[in-house]
């Protein structure tokens, strides 16, 4: 049974606001396809560098609508996953993969339509000769990530609502739409009222 994905189809410039631009990842971080979104509770992955044996066992212990956040700890020499993975991530009915790391197989897993974010591709495999670490605490993208935390990732890049902080940022992630939506119909494409909303600044 997937669970409540609370900020699903909602920005991540507006959550990011919501959170007062704290809580969002660096370094690189970025969906494979640039219309991929993603959003969902995260399950945490640490794994060691290079190896996906830790990647397999939380596809198979994740529950439907979570998001995979792996510490990769920024390793670009050896990819995390390639395309069969991930495919088995999708069939599971996760709705993504984030990590600081690199998968291979870029144009098969672009084919699969499957939200993955990392730092980019290639074409050396990982190991499966050790396990990391699920649902414990990680850092991904220079962001401190616990289980249960929202992830809400589009082009702009990937932000992290902490689970305790969630419905409070929520409604200031709708307020901020709110108020957007009102300043451009208020002022739309109407040079006055452009050239006087910048007179304040």
């Amino acid at each position: 049974m997937a669970k409540e994905n609370l900020f699903e189809g909602l920005p991540s410039t507006a959550v990011s606001d919501g959170l007062k631009g704290y809580n969002h990842m660096k370094n690189g971080v970025y969906p494979l396809k640039e219309e991929w979104k993603l959003s969902g509770p995260a399950f945490t992955v640490d794994v060691s560098g290079g190896e996906n044996l830790s990647l397999l066992k939380a596809i198979k212990s994740a529950s439907e609508g979570d998001v995979l956040v792996i510490d990769g700890k920024g390793e670009r020499s050896v990819a995390i996953a390639g395309d069969f993975i991930v495919g088995l991530a999708k069939t599971l009915g996760l709705n993504g993969i984030v990590v600081d790391g690199v998968i291979r197989d870029l144009e098969a897993i672009r084919d699969l339509d499957f939200p993955v974010f990392c730092l980019g591709t290639t074409p050396v495999a990982s190991k499966k000769n050790e396990y990391g670490k699920l649902q414990v605490p990680i850092t991904c993208g220079g962001v401190v990530v616990n289980s249960g935390d929202y992830v809400v990732g589009d082009l702009d890049g990937v932000v992290v609502v902490p689970k305790a902080d969630a419905n409070d940022v929520y409604k200031k992630t709708l307020d901020k739409i709110a108020k957007d939506e009102k300043r451009e119909n208020e002022i739309g494409e109407d040079k006055e009222k452009a050239r006087k909303y910048l007179e304040q600044y």
